[in-house]
């Protein structure tokens, strides 16, 4: 079981634009963040509920941070297309980039909805919805 991930980005705001607006449909929300500049690095962690010391994101701002785009992906879990389809829009509106409009994709299983955006770093960010939990 994953505890949490850690994003290292570039622009902080810009970060935290995008996964605060994105993430949002799916219940996310900013919990804790630290944006005095102590020694480069500057930090905001995200969650669905407010349990100290349980982040699930924490994006972290590091001078020496190149965008990359080395995530491979980090996928979420919608429980609805309709999850899905919001948490696209959002992204896009908050400065992510489209890699993948919401819809099937039969190359993983014939029920796998989901979205893909870039983020400000260039990291693929991914929701997905199974939609044979819906049909059994």
């Amino acid at each position: 079981m994953i505890n949490h991930i850690t994003l290292f980005v570039s622009d902080l705001a810009a970060s935290k634009k995008f996964f605060a607006n994105s993430l949002q449909p799916l219940g996310y929300k900013i919990i804790e963040e630290d944006s005095a500049a102590e020694e480069g690095e500057r930090w905001v962690g995200l969650a669905i509920h407010d349990v100290q010391g349980q982040r699930d994101v924490w994006i972290k701002e590091r001078k020496d941070t190149k965008p990359s785009g080395s995530l491979s992906c980090l996928a979420f879990t919608a429980a609805s297309k309709d999850m899905v389809n919001k948490f696209y829009q959002a992204g896009l509106e908050a400065g992510g980039t489209d890699n993948g409009p919401p819809g099937y994709r039969p190359k993983y299983w014939a029920d796998y909805y989901a979205a893909f955006v870039l983020d400000p770093d260039g990291n693929n960010i991914e929701v997905v919805f199974d939609d044979r939990a819906v049909k059994n």
